[in-house]
């Protein structure tokens, strides 16, 4: 089993920052591209950004040149650094993993951006 445990959500005011990490546990041999979700209410779970274990990475236009995403592949963490923030970036934020092939998601952090 993969536990992912999440931290650093909470509010902020737009234009802020903040910064989301994630932190690999369990059967992780083999653990290859790590991704960040987010899901508005009533909104579908989207992509925000993945690293891959060669360190490419890439982003949906909304956030791309305000977050960027990295990997401490020493300490099995992702993070998720969050500039610029707007309201609209408001969402439960999820950490997810793949390892040989199958993906495993954390609990979700919910990170509230007031206008």
């Amino acid at each position: 089993q993969v536990q992912l445990v999440e931290s650093g959500g909470g509010l902020v005011q737009a234009g802020g920052s903040l910064r989301l990490s994630c932190a690999a546990s369990g059967s992780i041999f083999g653990m290859n591209v790590m991704y960040w979700y987010r899901q508005a209410p009533g909104k579908q779970r989207e992509l925000v950004a993945y690293v891959t274990s060669g360190r490419i990475t890439d982003y949906p236009a909304s956030v791309k040149g305000r977050f960027t995403i990295s990997r401490d592949n020493a300490k099995n963490t992702v993070y998720l650094q969050m500039n610029s923030l707007k309201p609209e970036d408001t969402a439960v934020y999820y950490c997810n993993v793949n390892v040989l092939g199958r993906g495993y998601w954390g609990q979700g952090t919910q990170v509230t951006v007031s206008s």
